[in-house]
């Protein structure tokens, strides 16, 4: 696939994904006439990576965990420094605080509509009665 559809289908616009190939994160092929070319694994590639700046790390560490996130069961990240780790334990400190919020926030939604249903449909009983 071509960058264009890449972008479509990721939500990440076509600067960004050269500037993922400038970082080393993706690679390209490249066409006879010059045009970048995409693998469908690239979608997935490209979401993580798009996952993993979103929750603060840096494009460096990004691509040191790659190739682990792609083979969960081989994790070995080489050069491991301890800026690595406190910016990794860090991040998770801070996407299970989000996740936490996250799942209060999904239960007192889900508690309000409860409600909000439970009282329109008393309502549509009380009226058909009536």
């Amino acid at each position: 696939m071509r960058i264009g559809e890449l972008a479509e289908r990721t939500g990440v616009s076509r600067r960004l994904l050269r500037y993922y190939e400038e970082q080393g994160l993706i690679i390209a092929s490249r066409a006879l006439n010059g045009y970048r070319e995409y693998k469908e694994s690239h979608v997935d590639v490209v979401l993580q990576i798009k996952g993993l700046l979103d929750a603060g790390l840096p494009t460096r560490i990004i691509q040191q965990l790659l190739p682990c996130l792609d083979k969960p069961q081989t994790i070995y990240v080489p050069d491991v420094t301890s800026e690595m780790i406190t910016t990794l334990q860090r991040e998770q400190a801070r996407l299970s605080e989000r996740i936490e919020f996250l799942t209060r926030n999904r239960d007192a939604i889900a508690d309000y509509l409860d409600t909000v249903l439970s009282v329109k449909a008393a309502n549509a009983e009380s009226r058909a009665t009536s």
